[in-house]
């Protein structure tokens, strides 16, 4: 079995070289491989650079590389990272520090048990540790969550997660047409009325990032999240 792990990157040159290095680091369960799909969404710092230069200095090292000739978003550079993939299973990572690679096997645990077709990786429960950093940001994830549960009839805790793995023939037997951050509801939406899916969902760690930092998501995001959910669960659109 294989894992595709499908990393969305802009402007990250300075981080990705050190998620690479704990995604390399994993060792799965029973034998399961691992193959790195990065999509540099055009970028303008030298993260074309850093990752050709990690590829090269970890030639074992199973990572497929594609760009983006101009700036299209996290969605589609989503969209090009799940039709490359070649694995079993398909999770997503962010090219920043903010989920922990370690807790891969927590969420490969109920779809190997033979219990789940798709898994979240909630930031809001559990035990595991988070940053404290910002209340609306909190607030408004919160907020989306409640709004897309109303139309999916779901009662997950993080729909704004990154940790989202799926089994791989579900994720690519949708059509999915967000390009920017409308990816998360447009994908909820759509798996939740696929009929007998199995969602699971289990807490891991977060290690959010300031704007300083790096961190790229803001209101006007917020508000696109709300009319995407709105728009594939209100309207049931395909």
């Amino acid at each position: 079995m294989k894992l595709s792990i499908v990393i969305p990157a802009y402007n990250e040159g300075r981080t990705i070289h050190l998620i690479l290095d704990k995604v390399k680091d994993v060792s799965l369960p029973g034998g399961i491989e691992k193959e790195i799909i990065i999509v540099n969404d055009c970028s303008k710092d030298d993260t074309e650079e850093a990752i050709l230069r990690y590829q090269s200095q970890n030639p074992g090292f199973n990572i497929q590389y594609r760009k983006h000739e101009v700036n299209k978003g996290k969605g589609a550079a989503l969209h090009t990272g799940i039709k490359e993939a070649s694995g079993d299973y398909i999770i997503i990572q962010d090219a920043d520090l903010e989920y922990d690679p370690d807790e891969y096997n927590i969420l490969l645990k109920p779809i190997l048990n033979g219990m789940a077709d798709v898994v979240y990786g909630s930031r809001f429960m559990g035990g595991n540790p988070h940053r404290i950093l910002f209340f609306w940001h909190s607030l408004g994830n919160k907020f989306l969550t409640f709004l897309s549960n109303m139309f999916t009839n779901l009662n997950l805790t993080d729909m704004e997660t990154c940790y989202k793995l799926f089994r791989a023939d579900i994720i690519k037997g949708i059509t999915l047409r967000e390009n920017r951050f409308g990816f998360e509801p447009e994908v909820t939406a759509k798996i939740s009325r696929i009929e007998k899916i199995r969602i699971y969902e289990v807490g891991i760690s977060y290690y959010g990032r300031t704007y300083e930092e790096g961190k790229k998501i803001g209101w006007k995001d917020g508000f696109r999240a709300i009319f995407c959910i709105l728009k594939y669960g209100l309207f049931k659109a395909n």
